[in-house]
């Protein structure tokens, strides 16, 4: 692999094209903090998907858009005197070197949930305690990594379950409490109790080392590749979707779960 020295060099040309872009380039002249946030969110995106595939060119790629980012807001906060690239590092290592204190300080943590419990420990001591547990969950995150993020957080400090397998009980009491206002049919009350089944399922999730966000992603592979086998089979018969029977999808469906075998 390449040397500190080597990295080091690239990084510094990356900042140069960057300065120049920023005084020649009429487009990137134009960019502001704002008007470059739906593109992070969209890079960031485009990173997930290729860590997902396991595409390890393309995860390159997608971190050098990532990295693009970091130095295009860098750049633009340089020119007003707010900060630069050095001082993004310079409180990234800070931060980085207070919340390791087993290996830069005398604290021990032989396991990476400690690490983990360390870490969200130290976040609320760098606001002298009085930053709330859950204030540093975004809130513009997805939905359902945000609630990842709000019961890790909830059981940092240990509220959480005493043994996993209680979340079952929790789970069953909030598909009840659902099916209760699905007899009444208030829109309001029973999206409300379907928001407390998947929460509940997040939980569950949680607590039996699965990643929710991964796997509804691979189910949702999963369905595209039998739909567009069940789409692909269907016209090969001259035939189209709209004309056929629930019936007659079904067998194709069962065949495409037997072929693919997942």
């Amino acid at each position: 692999m390449h040397t500190k020295q080597e990295i080091l060099e690239s990084l510094a040309k990356l900042i140069d094209v960057m300065n120049d872009l920023r005084q020649k380039c009429p487009w990137d002249k134009q960019q502001t903090f704002m008007s470059l946030r739906n593109n992070t969110i969209e890079e960031v995106y485009e990173l997930s998907q290729a860590i997902f595939q396991g595409d390890v060119q393309n995860i390159k790629k997608e971190l050098g858009d990532v990295l693009l980012h970091v130095v295009f807001y860098s750049t633009i906060a340089s020119e007003t005197d707010d900060f630069d690239l050095k001082d993004v590092c310079d409180e990234l290592v800070k931060k980085l070197i207070f919340r390791h204190p087993h290996i830069y300080g005398h604290v021990t943590a032989e396991t990476s949930e400690k690490v983990k419990q360390n870490w969200e420990e130290l976040k609320l001591k760098e606001k002298d305690g009085n930053k709330r547990v859950l204030s540093g969950v975004p809130q513009a995150l997805p939905s359902l990594i945000k609630a990842c993020r709000i019961q890790e957080k909830a059981a940092s400090i240990g509220f959480d379950w005493e043994y996993r397998e209680q979340v079952w009980e929790k789970v069953q009491e909030e598909i009840s409490e659902f099916q209760t206002e699905l007899q009444k049919m208030d829109k309001d009350k029973m999206e409300a109790e379907f928001g407390d089944i998947f929460f509940s399922l997040i939980n569950a999730a949680r607590l039996y080392k699965i990643d929710p966000e991964n796997a509804l992603e691979q189910t949702n592979q999963k369905f595209i590749k039998r739909f567009n086998y069940l789409e692909d089979k269907t016209l090969k018969h001259g035939k189209n979707l709209h004309d056929m029977s629930l019936k007659e999808m079904d067998e194709i469906w069962k065949e495409a779960k037997n072929t693919m075998n997942n």
